[in-house]
């Protein structure tokens, strides 16, 4: 039976996520030129594409509102964290968290207390898969160029909000709330912006958890528009290479796996980050208690 992982451990898988952010806020060449401005974009991608970049703008604010059409079934995530529970344990469970294998069905509440390993493999195995569908969809948008890639844009969008819930639902986060649906925009900015903005989601998402600062994170919804505008930019200079048919099918498929593969890193690292600190908070507050 897999043991909970102390705090030694979590305390240096801790550090290597804060090691990753830091490598996030440092300036590369090619991050430089994707600063270059904006109107030639507008003015090299064709009117049919803007405008769908431009449906971006919707799509987000639906999402936002209700989640839309973009909603995970928690079950099917849940019977991957219990396959991946049964291999790691000999075909039984864990019962941390007093969960009662032959008893109880795995609910989201109970699959918070499985051990961090269990929750990044299962991360890891639904994030391949969802890398691979990205890159065959990509070729096969790209066939066609401009005239198939405007169906790649909701496409890659849809697909970018289904991993970063499904990797919210291995760290056991209910990606059907409110809270958790800004927190997966914001991972979504996080992975398409420059070194700037990431310094301001970091900072942002630091405050995620406090209860004193809960106002002033949901205010953040607000802002959203500027989400969309980042990702816009981002995702338009990706699609421009694009455009070009039946050559577009190889840079469809490089640029949606590196989209994909670009937004489930971002969610894998900070939705581990704060299962990490939700565990030693938890264990702190338990510490105190015991000493009262």
């Amino acid at each position: 039976m897999a043991k909970m992982e102390d705090d030694l451990y979590l305390q240096k898988e801790l550090r290597k996520i804060e090691a990753w952010e830091k490598e996030q806020k440092q300036v590369f060449f090619w991050e430089k030129l994707s600063r270059l401005p904006f109107m030639l974009l507008d003015k090299v991608t064709p009117k049919l594409i803007r405008d769908k970049l431009g449906d971006l703008l919707g799509e987000m604010g639906r999402f936002l509102q209700t989640g839309g059409q973009y909603l995970v079934q928690p079950e099917s995530v849940l019977k991957q964290l219990e396959k991946q529970a049964r291999l790691q344990n000999g075909g039984s469970l864990p019962e941390e968290g007093g969960f009662n294998a032959q008893k109880e069905e795995l609910t989201l509440e109970k699959a918070r207390a499985f051990p961090l390993e269990i929750m990044d493999r299962t991360a890891d195995e639904l994030i391949g898969g969802r890398v691979k569908f990205a890159a065959v969809q990509g070729a096969a948008t790209g066939v066609g160029g401009v005239f198939t890639l405007a169906a790649d844009i909701p496409m890659v969008l849809g697909l970018s909000l289904k991993v970063l819930q499904e990797i919210a639902l291995c760290y056991g986060y209910d990606p059907r709330t409110e809270q958790e649906r800004i927190f997966i925009v914001k991972c979504l900015q996080f992975a398409s912006a420059d070194v700037v903005g990431k310094k301001a989601v970091l900072e942002e998402l630091a405050l995620f958890e406090r209860e004193d600062k809960e106002l002033q994170v949901f205010s953040q919804i607000q802002g959203w528009r500027e989400v969309v505008q980042t990702y816009r930019d981002s995702f338009g200079m990706k699609k421009l290479f694009q455009l070009i048919p039946v050559a577009g099918m190889v840079f469809g498929s490089i640029s949606n796996k590196g989209t994909i593969e670009d937004v489930a890193e971002a969610g894998k690292m900070l939705y581990r980050k704060r299962r990490i600190l939700a565990r030693l908070n938890e264990r702190n507050r338990a510490l105190d208690d015991s000493d009262r």
